[in-house]
């Protein structure tokens, strides 16, 4: 992420950057040491798309620092 925003590892938090997930569960994180988007539940597609084919997890990345 950090990578893909022309930002430094340390201006992620710097700036405020933030995953948020659709929910109240927030499957997804930034990892500190890497700025790398990787998962922070469990996911479980069996529960979250019980009858749907194609199976879809949406997230946001909040950049509270103007860019």
């Amino acid at each position: 992420v950090a990578k893909d925003l022309g930002l430094q590892l340390p201006e992620l938090g710097d700036r405020g950057v933030r995953i948020v997930s659709e929910g109240r569960t927030q499957y997804f994180t930034l990892h500190g040491k890497t700025g790398h988007l990787v998962t922070a539940e469990r996911i479980d597609r069996e529960e979250l798309c019980e009858r749907v084919q194609q199976c879809l997890l949406r997230c946001e990345l909040i950049v509270e620092e103007e860019m």
